[in-house]
């Protein structure tokens, strides 16, 4: 915990407002590593990096923020400022007042508690990679940030490309030295410097290989890390008006930009370096050969150049059809249980094949003219490959230039190397339709508007559970009407509040508001006195604790389901949980528990004990606040018993926001809130709205007809009091 406070407190001295409830531990760590500490305070707005120093490098530290100093007990300490003249350190105590003054200490003494494990935190101030909008530049510093492998890598492509010269330079000395003169001590001497520079381009060779793959698998850990990162900070508003099947296309779309990056366009760049050491030397065998090979490369280039459109088009629409496929695939794996029970098969397999269909006949396009742009440039590649052969075997018949055998097979070689990057270039121009079209399908997800600012910043008041409503108005995106129109009402901290009103009145419009998933609306909404828009959202979110109709549990066991939002939290406090929401009596039934493996979509429990479970993770945080958004409406009546009866325990010291069809449920709860259209109609207790809501009164006698016609036939009085007489 003492490390906690210390980031905190570093945190603190950079204007950033942190809670240590926020924090998720590692699974297995006893104490914070610097590692963990940095990526919650990254994920809070700070710019963190954990690191190992040595005491030589920590005491000439001055004028730094203050760091976190890690010790082998588990504690930490801050230091504030370092004193290489005097040799000494001066520390913080984390949990002490700020004015109280630093304690100096030397290397001798803090050797004996300190890791070597430092953590340097400080404000992010420019905009950070996770938030930059995604595009070319974007990838491009992430490529960038490798600059210091990159820098081995092009130093060995040189080195590679110089090497490259030689052996052309010795098959001419030998076919015009060693073979006309039948020199064997030259060959000798040959042999054995094509020898060794064959080695050192074998040690090269593989060496840039490994350097390229190192690049290439950091490159493409520190993008998977972010897009996820960018994902899971999407606004859910967004996730509800797309096609998941899109999303998840549209996402994965760029790494087909980073196969582009660490693949094509790197190996031609590194091939350039070839072009420019080797070019002069084909220019020195044979300047007219050489303007021919430039001008044939140029001429595949403008081959490609004038096929890029048509050829992006047609790849765009052909990526579009195979998202349009994947999605219709995701939807199906998805949704098989219905698939299954309703026997859909069929119609879903026609779905299936006119996507596959569509996908075929636009990557047919595709191809017949990436085919064409190919047969186009194949001439000027024949050219270059066998086309200059033949032309230096004509300027040697006809004694035009000082060309001789040797000569021109070196120039072959070469001129093989050189055309190479040539081709290269130009065949990127080809690959850039593809790139652009794939990083504007994973820009149109990953360039949404955020809730990073909300998620970072704001308020982290505690949370007691006192709401209070004043002229909310809230429309949806795309809707012509408000679903919620002038709300206002306020109930202390502590209280049950029941939400009631025809399907669309706006009931679980207000837990969405609650919740900060829309924050699009006016008026003032507030929590505790403070509104809402001003709360830190994950904070807000840690604080409640929300069960709704259809709750999705993952693939684990029951008490990792329980803990989801919490995974150092101990079992002791997982039967609490399940306790409250009346599922410990058959969780202890289970075959192993608490540690019976829940399988992919629940299946292998009841619709009603997967809602009891979602019901004990929403308390196993205990929160001041508790929404249950149709909680029980799913659950049979022996279960929907079991978790009404628990929820007098429930609500103990606690506000709960209660939306529900089901009338009798809410019986009990000190205000219920009756809404319709969009507007609160009335707010009270069950016995007064009897009375004087008419709404309420129709909605109480429609689910209980049974028993208001029994009390009528025996004694109309009684339903004369509860107002059904005119």
């Amino acid at each position: 915990m003492i490390r906690l406070y210390a980031a905190v407190a570093a945190a603190r001295y950079h204007g950033l407002s942190m809670d240590i409830r926020d924090f998720v531990a590692e699974p297995g760590e006893a104490a914070p590593s610097p590692a963990a500490l940095a990526r919650w305070l990254n994920e809070c707005g700070a710019v963190a990096r954990g690191m190992r120093l040595r005491w030589r490098d920590l005491v000439r530290l001055r004028g730094m923020p203050p760091m976190v100093l890690m010790f082998r007990d588990g504690s930490a300490g801050l230091m504030v400022t370092g004193d290489p003249e005097r040799g000494v350190v001066w520390l913080r105590d984390p949990l002490g007042d700020e004015g109280t003054p630093p304690v100096p200490l030397d290397e001798l003494r803090l050797a004996q508690v300190w890791t070597g494990d430092v953590l340097l935190v400080k404000r992010r101030r420019d905009q950070s990679e996770a938030d930059a909008p995604l595009n070319a530049a974007w990838l491009g510093r992430m490529v960038l940030r490798e600059k210091g492998l990159l820098r081995y890598i092009l130093l060995a492509s040189m080195a590679l490309s110089v090497l490259a010269i030689f052996p052309p330079l010795i098959v001419m000395q030998v076919i015009d030295k060693v073979v006309n003169y039948r020199s064997f001590s030259t060959l000798i001497s040959v042999s054995a410097i094509l020898g060794v520079m064959s080695f050192y381009e074998i040690l090269l060779t593989y060496a840039r290989r490994e350097l390229a793959l190192v690049v290439t698998t950091r490159l493409d850990t520190r993008i998977s890390l972010l897009l996820f990162d960018r994902l899971l900070s999407l606004p859910l508003e967004f996730f509800e008006r797309e096609q998941a099947g899109q999303v998840i296309g549209r996402v994965s779309a760029i790494y087909r930009v980073r196969d582009f990056m660490t693949g094509k366009l790197m190996s031609t760049v590194l091939d350039l370096f070839t072009l420019v050491v080797v070019l002069p030397f084909l220019f020195y065998f044979s300047p007219p050969m050489a303007w021919m090979t430039l001008a044939a490369a140029g001429g595949i280039g403008l081959v490609v150049f004038g096929f890029m459109r048509p050829v992006g088009y047609l790849i765009g629409r052909k990526m579009a059809a195979d998202m349009g496929r994947g999605a219709v695939l995701y939807e199906t794996v998805a949704g098989i249980r219905t698939v299954k029970t309703l026997a859909l098969e069929q119609a879903r397999r026609q779905v299936w094949d006119e996507r596959s269909a569509e996908a075929a006949l636009w990557g047919l396009a595709a191809g017949r003219m990436g085919n064409m742009a190919a047969t186009v440039a194949q001439p000027f590649e024949l050219f270059i490959n066998r086309g200059i052969l033949l032309v230096g075997a004509w300027l040697i018949l006809t004694h035009r230039g000082d060309m001789a055998g040797g000569a021109l097979m070196a120039f072959m070689m070469l001129g093989g190397r050189v055309a190479a990057p040539l081709v290269g270039m130009a065949r990127l121009l080809d690959d850039l339709s593809e790139v652009r079209t794939a990083l504007s399908e994973a820009g149109h997800v990953l360039n949404q508007p955020t809730e990073r600012q909300a998620l970072t910043t704001g308020l982290r008041p505690v949370i007691r559970g006192a709401l209070s409503f004043q002229e909310v108005q809230f429309t949806y995106p795309g809707a012509t009407t408000r679903a919620l129109s002038g709300v206002s009402f306020e109930v202390p901290a502590g209280t049950t509040l029941g939400l009631v009103g025809r399907s669309g009145s706006g009931k679980s419009t207000i837990t969405r508001l609650l919740q900060g998933v829309s924050r699009s609306y006016t008026g003032y909404l507030r929590l505790d006195g403070v509104d809402l828009r001003e709360i830190n959202l994950l904070h807000l979110r840690r604080s409640l604790g929300v069960v709704l109709q259809d709750n999705f549990l993952f693939r684990g066991t029951v008490r990792d389901n329980i803990t989801a939002g919490r995974p150092g939290l101990t079992l002791d406090d997982v039967i609490r949980a399940a306790r409250l929401a009346g599922a410990e009596e058959f969780i202890e039934r289970m075959p192993a528990g608490y540690e019976t493996w829940i399988e992919e979509g629940s299946t292998n429990i009841s619709g009603g004990q997967r809602q009891r479970l979602a019901i004990a993770r929403a308390l196993i945080c205990d929160p001041r606040l508790l929404i249950l958004d149709e909680a029980t409406s799913a659950l049979d009546p022996e279960s929907e018993a079991v978790v009404n009866a628990n929820l007098q325990r429930i609500a103990r010291g606690r506000t709960m926001v209660i939306v529900s069809h089901r009338l009798s449920s809410l019986v009990d709860c000190d205000q219920i809130c009756v809404m319709d259209q969009g507007r609160v109609v009335d707010i009270a207790p069950h016995a007064v709205l009897l009375e004087r809501c008419a709404i309420y009164r129709a909605l109480w006698l429609q689910q209980n007809r049974h028993e208001a016609g029994g009390r009528a036939h025996a004694h109309p009085a009684a339903m004369l009091a509860e107002g059904d007489a005119p």
